[in-house]
C-alpha cells in the first residue's frame, strides 16, 4: 500500500518548494471537499517504493479557527497519513516550533524539515540539528529545497517515518507551548546576525512607515504598470499579425464555403478570439511574473501591513490588499485569491469589490484614451511615463472606490467588526526566476486565458450575427446603439459606447474594436491602427475630452467580465451575491459618469 505523507508548516516557510522538490511535476491541486481551501497532492518514488505527498494548507496553528487550520487538523487527526513532515524556516525557527509542538500532540509520527538553511547561513545563523532532534525526540533533517540540497536525506528520513512509534504527547497550554518553543530555539540556534538584522529592520521601517512606504509602494506599482504596458505593445502586435495571417489562410481554405458560414467562423469566432489572445496574453505574461517576483521577494506582505490600517477603518481585512494586487492582473484571479481571508463576511466584501480594481484587459482602452485626448498623441519615453502616471492616478481612484464601497458594505448588508489576523513579515529572499516564470505562466496566465477564450469564442459569434443580420435596412447592432443612445448620453457616453461595453462582457479587450465596427458599419471587428487615426475617427463621431473621460470612468467601474462572474458564482455559491457583484460597480460607474458629465456641462467646459 502506498504510504501517505502529510506536509505541514507555517506560510512562507518554503513548503511548496519542498513539495515541488520531492514530487517534481507529478502533482495536482484541488479544493478540499466542502471547503474552498486548495490542497496539492503528488507522488514520488524512492528506492523502488512510491510515496503519496499531501501538501496541507499553510497555517500558524491547529486551533481550527480558519478553514485552513480545520483542514490541516482534521487530516492529521483522521489517521489517513502514515507520517507528518513539518517544514520550518531556519531563519525564524522559534515561531515555527509552536506548530511542531501542536502536531506532536496529535501524532508521534513526525519528521521536522528545517528549510532555508542557506538563507540562515547568509544571515549569520547556525542551526544545531542534532540538539534540536534530541530536545524534540523526533528526526530532524536540514535542507535548502530551492537548491535541492538535502532532498535525498529528506526522502530517506521519510521512508523511515511510518515505522516510528505512535505516541502523541499530552496537550500543553498555549503559553507553556510558546515557552518550550523558545527554549528549544535558544538551545539550537546560534545567532551571529546582529548587523544583518539591523539592516533588515531599517529596511522594514522604510517600507512600512506611511511617510516612506506609501511613496515607495506607488513608485513600484507605477513601475510594474509601465513595464506591463510598454512591454506588451510589441508582442501584442506580433500576435495580432499572426492571427491576421491565420484568418487569411482560413479564408483561402474556406473559399468555397457559404459566405455566412465563413463570416461567422472567421470574422466572428476566430477574430474575437484572436483579439482576446493578442491583447490579454502579453500583459498577463509580463504582469504575473512581476507580481510573483514581488511576492517571492517578500514585499507584498509589507504592502498588506501598510494598508491594513486603512482597511480596518473600512471594517475590512488587511489581506484584501493582496487580492487587490492580484486583481490588477485579472479580476478572476483576485476573486480566487480572496480565499486567504478567513472571515466569511470580509471575504465576501473583497469579492464584491474585486472588479473595482482595473484588470489588464481594461488597460488598452485606458491607455489609448489617455494618449489621444490627454497627452495629445505624444509617444516615446516621456509620453509613456506621462501615460503611466495618469494610469496610476486611475488606479489610485479605483483603490479609493474600493475603500469606500467596502465601508458601505460593512455598514449595511455585511455589518460586523473587522477581524484580527496574523501577518508575518517574512525575510527578504532571492526569488527563483525559473520557478517564478513557471508558476506565473502555468498557474495564472494560461488558466485565466483559457477561461477568457472559452467565453470569447461564442461571444464572437453573437457579435458577428448582431452586426450582419439586418431588419428594416439596418443591422441589429445599429438598432441596439440607437435604442441605447438617449440613455447613454445622460452619462456622457453614446449608444455605440454603451453597446460596446455590453458586448464586451466576455472580455474587456474587445470594447474598442466593437466601437470601431459600429462607427464604420463594417460588420466585422476592425483593428484600431495608429492612435492618430483612432483619434480622428472618434472625434469625427462627436467625441470630446469629456466623452473620453466618461468612457474611462465607466471602463474603471462597470460590471465584471464573464470570466470573473463565473468565478464569483463558483466562489460564493450564490446567484444573489454574484448579482450584487455585478450591480455594485455598475451603479458606481453610472453615478460617477452622470455627476461628472452633468457637472462639466453645467459649468460650460465643453461646447
Amino acid at each position: 500500500m502506498t504510504p501517505v505523507i502529510a506536509l505541514a508548516g507555517n506560510p512562507n516557510v518554503g513548503k511548496s518548494t519542498v513539495f515541488n522538490a520531492l514530487t517534481g511535476l507529478r502533482q495536482h491541486t484541488g479544493n478540499w471537499p466542502g471547503k474552498t481551501v486548495t490542497v496539492a497532492r503528488g507522488t514520488y518514488t524512492f528506492e523502488g517504493e512510491e510515496y503519496q505527498l499531501v501538501d496541507l494548507p499553510g497555517t500558524y496553528s491547529l486551533a481550527a479557527h480558519s478553514p485552513e487550520e480545520a483542514v490541516a487538523r482534521q487530516f492529521i487527526e483522521s489517521g489517513q497519513a502514515d507520517g507528518v513532515v513539518v517544514v520550518c524556516d531556519a531563519t525564524c525557527l522559534e515561531r515555527n516550533l509552536i506548530l511542531v509542538l501542536q502536531v506532536l500532540e496529535l501524532t508521534g509520527k513526525v519528521l521536522l524539515c528545517v528549510n532555508l538553511l542557506d538563507e540562515a547561513e547568509r544571515m549569520g545563523l547556525q542551526i544545531d540539528l542534532e540538539a534540536l532532534s534530541r530536545r524534540l525526540d523526533i528526526p530532524v533533517v536540514g535542507v535548502s529545497a530551492a537548491r535541492m540540497d538535502g532532498i535525498e536525506q529528506l526522502k530517506q528520513a521519510i521512508a523511515a517515518l511510518p515505522a516510528q512509534p505512535e505516541r502523541p504527547r499530552s496537550p500543553a497550554a498555549p503559553t507553556q507551548r510558546v515557552s518550550l518553543a523558545e527554549q528549544y530555539a535558544v538551545q539550537a540556534v546560534r545567532d551571529r546576525r546582529s548587523d544583518r538584522l539591523l539592516r533588515r529592520q531599517k529596511l522594514d521601517r522604510l517600507l512600512t512607515a506611511r511617510t516612506t512606504g506609501v511613496p515607495i509602494m506607488l513608485l513600484l506599482l507605477g513601475l510594474v504598470v509601465w513595464l506591463t504596458v510598454a512591454g506588451a505593445n510589441y508582442p501584442s502586435s506580433l500576435l495580432s499579425d499572426l492571427f491576421g495571417r491565420l484568418q487569411q489562410a482560413v479564408h483561402r481554405w474556406m473559399a468555397d464555403a457559404p459566405a455566412w458560414l465563413s463570416g461567422l467562423l472567421i470574422d466572428g469566432i476566430l477574430q474575437v478570439t484572436g483579439w482576446v489572445v493578442s491583447v490579454m496574453l502579453p500583459p498577463m505574461a509580463i504582469f504575473f511574473p512581476l507580481f510573483t517576483l514581488l511576492e517571492d521577494l517578500g514585499y507584498l506582505p509589507r504592502v498588506a501591513f501598510l494598508l491594513d490600517h486603512t482597511f480596518q477603518k473600512a471594517k475590512a481585512c488587511g489581506k484584501q490588499a493582496l487580492t487587490m494586487a492580484m486583481s490588477l492582473g485579472c479580476n478572476a484571479c483576485g476573486v480566487t485569491g480572496c480565499r486567504i481571508i478567513d472571515s466569511p463576511r470580509e471575504r465576501l466584501i473583497a469579492i464584491l469589490t474585486s472588479s473595482l480594481t482595473p484588470c489588464n484587459g481594461k488597460f488598452p482602452t485606458l491607455i489609448a484614451l489617455i494618449t489621444i485626448f490627454f497627452l495629445g498623441g505624444r509617444g516615446g519615453l516621456w509620453g509613456s511615463l506621462a501615460g503611466a502616471a495618469l494610469l496610476l492616478l486611475a488606479l489610485i481612484l479605483s483603490a479609493a472606490a474600493t475603500f469606500l464601497c467596502s465601508r458601505l458594505l460593512s455598514a449595511t448588508v455585511l455589518k460586523g467588526l473587522p477581524s484580527s489576523f496574523a501577518l508575518e513579515l517574512p525575510p527578504f529572499r532571492r526569488p527563483m526566476i525559473g520557478q517564478v516564470i513557471l508558476r506565473s505562466v502555468l498557474d495564472r496566465t494560461l488558466f485565466v486565458l483559457g477561461r477568457a477564450v472559452s467565453v470569447a469564442a461564442p461571444a464572437g459569434a453573437a457579435i458577428w450575427l448582431l452586426a450582419n443580420i439586418h431588419a428594416g435596412g439596418i443591422s441589429l447592432l445599429d438598432h441596439c446603439t440607437a435604442f441605447l443612445d438617449p440613455f447613454a448620453r445622460l452619462f456622457g457616453l453614446d449608444g455605440v459606447i454603451l453597446t460596446a461595453f455590453l458586448l464586451g462582457w466576455p472580455a474587456n479587450e474587445i470594447v474598442v474594436p466593437v466601437i470601431l465596427m459600429a462607427y464604420l458599419s463594417s460588420g466585422t471587428l476592425v483593428e484600431s491602427g495608429s492612435l492618430f487615426a483612432l483619434g480622428e475617427l472618434l472625434t469625427a463621431h462627436g467625441w470630446t475630452w469629456l466623452t473620453a473621460l466618461c468612457t474611462m470612468l465607466f471602463s474603471l467601474f462597470h460590471w465584471p467580465c464573464s470570466t470573473t462572474c463565473i468565478t464569483i458564482r463558483k466562489e460564493t455559491g450564490s446567484r444573489k451575491w454574484t448579482a450584487a457583484a455585478v450591480l455594485l460597480p455598475t451603479a458606481l460607474g453610472l453615478t460617477v459618469c452622470f455627476v461628472t458629465a452633468n457637472l462639466v456641462r453645467l459649468l460650460g467646459l465643453v461646447p
